[in-house]
């Protein structure tokens, strides 16, 4: 008997009394064949979500499964492609059905007629090992693809290698015996979305995602195959850090989730990650970019896909021993997207109607982060960067609570800083990291001994500002001795002068750790010279008459990143002219 929908709601498809799907298959429904996912299996009905719009879909259509789970396409023609939540090439389809995306659109999610320049690096009579490099190839002039021999392939002997050449993607280019018979590999492979790429082992923590913003850097830095979020209401700029952080951190390979934001904004993501040149190379940066599109008007089930699928390619490139930065911007509509395909299967609602396995759905994404040592020796990291967006900027809304059980970097965005033009807007206050103790050595190794103590001590100069600023609300600035009033300068001076920052000053939007430590070091140099100075009866007054507050509030301008000797005469003179001040 022939599988026909019974019933649909939305998304949700039924099938009754069916016994041929098995749980999380992948199966076309209806005369269109739009994708769907199996979802609930029992004797009485077949549930599936279906992946693409179901309007005009009617009962009694047919449903087919492809023995097969939801997978990704795996090959070179990934870098610098759009695509949708279920790998659908969004130019691609363009150039069929226009602006809109049409249902049933069963595109390849690479280019198979685009040809490769491909160097085999494997010979016959070699034994080739899951995990190992095959075949190599110029994906784009930044990128090289590594075609790596699928995880499950036991040692097995190479029984026929293609010549150098260009290639298409499903040419065939190695064969090899198993014990099973022959198998045959081309440039490409899927993978299911749902299950984590295995590696040899996990590496600890010990090397932070340079970003170039001092706020992170310094003050909440992330590790590279750490997780970190960022939490913050409309407008506090959770898209702005997220573009800083693609086009300036040190991970070799962005790739961008836009899950459900709106449609008008991601195609302002997407014109200006166009638009964007690599600070490194000077070449375009989606020569090393992944875009994934799943705006607010597409299906809603596809956001839950799309997760899945960024974080299943970036993990390829992390198999080659590529470090990747993943932007999911943003797991609130990726939760909507949960709490309304629940609403529809009529399960029991928890917490602010989102499903009870809201928070095991994004420990099973967070947990796909990581440093490690890959099949074939190599070494590569994800680093996930999941933005956040509680209503109301309320921090205490399940989504952001979760989140924050299975991250360990917090970058709460403020309103109120957003909306005095203070950017990046991250609290130092309720921002935290848990990294500082793992990346310890690196700082002291690569950096200076210096770099977390002054760090600490910024750190406790900010929160000595916090505790004073109540009494300051409540009495007034006055009546503080000298010494508080010199902390409360000092405070301004670190947030002014260093934890804002300018992403449109060709100095200001980058800056390299080196520069980080002496502009800390400056503004502690000052401050401690002052309170030196304080102690031996010179006035407050007199102190900040010295212009010495002003001049490194324009330090991050006026010191260009290439040349720190100005830094170093800055901390120099400081030290001679306010140890030379007189009562």
């Amino acid at each position: 008997m022939n599988d026909v929908i019974f019933s649909i709601n939305g998304p949700v498809v039924k099938v009754k009394e069916s016994k041929t799907f098995s749980m999380l298959e992948m199966v076309l429904v209806g005369d269109k064949k739009l994708i769907g996912e199996v979802i609930d299996v029992d004797d009485a009905y077949t549930v599936i979500q279906v992946y693409e719009e179901t309007s005009g879909m009617r009962p009694g259509e047919p449903v087919v499964g492809t023995g097969a789970p939801m997978f990704a396409t795996l090959g070179p023609g990934i870098i610098s492609n759009i695509y949708d939540g279920i790998e659908r090439p969004l130019t691609a389809m363009r150039d069929i059905s226009g602006a809109f995306v049409t249902e049933g659109s069963a595109l390849p999610a690479l280019d198979l007629k685009r040809r490769f320049d491909v160097t085999v690096k494997v010979t016959l009579g070699d034994i080739l090992a899951a995990g190992q490099v095959y075949a190599t190839c110029p994906e784009t002039p930044l990128i090289t693809h590594k075609c790596l021999a699928p995880p499950d392939l036991e040692r097995a002997t190479v029984s026929y290698a293609a010549p150098n050449g260009k290639y298409c993607v499903d040419d065939v280019i190695v064969k090899v015996k198993t014990p099973a018979g022959e198998r045959s590999f081309t440039l490409a492979q899927k993978w299911a979305i749902r299950k984590p790429r295995p590696v040899k082992s996990r590496e600890p923590l010990t090397r932070p995602l340079v970003t170039g913003q001092r706020i992170i850097d310094t003050m909440v830095p992330v590790a590279k195959g750490g997780t970190a979020a960022i939490p913050g209401g409309f407008g506090t700029g959770k898209t702005m850090n997220q573009h800083q952080i693609a086009k300036w951190c040190d991970a070799d390979i962005i790739v961008y989730i836009g899950c459900g934001e709106r449609g008008n904004e991601m195609t302002q993501v997407l014109e200006e990650f166009t638009e964007l040149i690599d600070p490194k190379s000077g070449r375009p940066l989606t020569d090393r970019t992944v875009l994934i599109a799943n705006t607010s008007n597409m299906p809603v089930a596809a956001r839950e896909a799309s997760i899945y699928t960024g974080i299943t390619l970036a993990e390829y490139y992390r198999d080659m021993g590529y470090h990747i930065a993943i932007m999911a911007d943003s797991t609130s509509r990726w939760a909507e997207a949960l709490r309304e395909i629940s609403g529809r299967l009529e399960e029991m609602p928890a917490e602010e109607g989102f499903p009870a396995y809201l928070p095991s759905r994004l420990a099973e994404f967070y947990e796909r982060a990581g440093y490690v040592t890959t099949l074939s020796g190599e070494e590569g990291s994800v680093t996930i960067i999941g933005a956040v967006s509680p209503q109301g900027s309320d921090f205490s809304e399940p989504v952001t609570q979760n989140t924050k059980r299975f991250v360990r970097c917090f970058w709460a965005l403020d309103k109120a800083l957003a909306y005095a033009r203070h950017y990046p807007a991250i609290n130092w206050i309720t921002s935290y990291t848990e990294y500082s103790d793992q990346l310890a050595d690196y700082y002291n190794s690569r950096v200076s001994d210096e770099f977390l103590p002054l760090r600490q001590r910024m750190v406790n100069l900010l929160a000595e500002e916090n505790n004073l600023m109540e009494i300051v609300k409540l009495i007034g600035a006055d009546v503080l001795p000298d010494d508080q009033k010199l902390t409360l300068e000092a405070a301004k001076l670190a947030r002014v002068g260093f934890l804002q920052q300018n992403a449109f000053h060709k100095d200001d939007t980058y800056v390299p750790i080196d520069k980080q430590l002496y502009m800390m070091k400056a503004i502690i140099t000052l401050y401690d010279c002052c309170l030196s100075a304080l102690s031996k009866g010179v006035p407050l007054s007199v102190l900040t008459a010295s212009g010495w507050f002003e001049k490194l509030t324009k330090m991050k301008y006026d010191i260009p990143n290439g040349d720190l000797s100005g830094l170093k005469d800055y901390i120099a003179n400081i030290t001679k002219e306010i140890g030379s001040v007189r009562s």
